[in-house]
């Protein structure tokens, strides 16, 4: 008898140390699973506030931001296009781009400074679905072929057709004919880039990522183009906004156009309207 309740206590006090051990364990792994989301949390807000504020910072050091994107089969050159452009470099045996990849770079127009991000495009066709996304947002484009593989250039219309899909119609465009250091190798003569370029409205220059041929100015044609589009949209909108001197009297001023004809001298006076 006495053993039996001697091995009853001990179980009894063995069964609380096993739930006081069980309801510790349980709370350490609590506040641990607790403070472990806590610091996934500070570590993602502090890494978002800090990316706002690198973004903030560098910001201050340019006026305009404009996305360009490259186009155009595969192996055409682009990659090289935009190391030569980027950073002046160019890769003999570089490798096919895998998804989308960009570079950003800096032009001073009119002592603007303009940070140009360039997205260079994979070519290949089992891409297509992943990059039609990175058109969007995009202000300027060139369109690459190969002077040396005809099938290249039949393929920018089929380009220019998914440029236009995916992104802004009013995109300035540059057509570009790459590899022209390749002269024995020519399939496709300068006429006939200029011809295709006329006929679709965009700009037209060959380049050469291998003597850096051209490669600056054909990137900073499509910039200028933007910013000269810009600053005629800034100007116009100046003037809308700009008040009428000679009228406060809180009337609303309508820019006339197709839908809305400028009303004649009497049509104004009949109607209240000032001057």
């Amino acid at each position: 008898m006495f053993q039996r309740q001697g091995g009853s206590k001990f179980i009894g006090g063995f069964k609380v140390l096993v739930l006081a051990f069980l309801g510790f364990y349980l709370e350490h792994i609590t506040w641990s699973i607790r403070d472990r989301f806590a610091y996934i949390a500070g570590c993602r807000e502090w890494r978002r506030s800090w990316k706002m504020d690198f973004v903030t910072e560098e910001e201050k050091t340019e006026d305009y931001l404009f996305k360009i994107v490259l186009v155009g089969d595969s192996a055409v050159g682009k990659s090289n296009l935009l190391a030569r452009f980027a950073r002046d470099e160019f890769y003999p045996n570089s490798k096919s781009t895998i998804g989308v990849e960009f570079q950003t770079q800096k032009v001073h127009i009119d002592g603007k400074e303009i940070k140009a991000q360039i997205w260079d495009t994979a070519g290949q066709e089992r891409f297509r679905a992943v990059t039609s996304a990175y058109y969007r947002g995009a202000v300027g484009a060139l369109l690459v072929y190969d002077i040396s593989r005809r099938q290249t250039f039949d393929s920018i219309g089929r380009w220019l057709n998914e440029l236009q899909t995916h992104s802004d119609m009013n995109v300035v465009t540059i057509l570009v004919g790459n590899k022209s250091d390749l002269r024995d190798a020519r399939e496709v003569s300068i006429a006939e880039g200029k011809s295709l370029a006329e006929a679709q409205g965009l700009f037209f220059m060959e380049t050469s990522a291998l003597d850096s041929s051209n490669v600056a100015a054909a990137f900073q044609t499509v910039v200028k183009e933007i910013y000269n589009i810009l600053s005629k949209k800034v100007m116009m909108s100046h003037e809308l906004n700009k008040p009428d001197s000679s009228s406060f009297d809180g009337k609303t001023v309508v820019l006339p156009s197709e839908d809305n004809p400028q009303p004649d001298a009497a049509e104004a006076k009949a109607g209240g309207g000032c001057c």
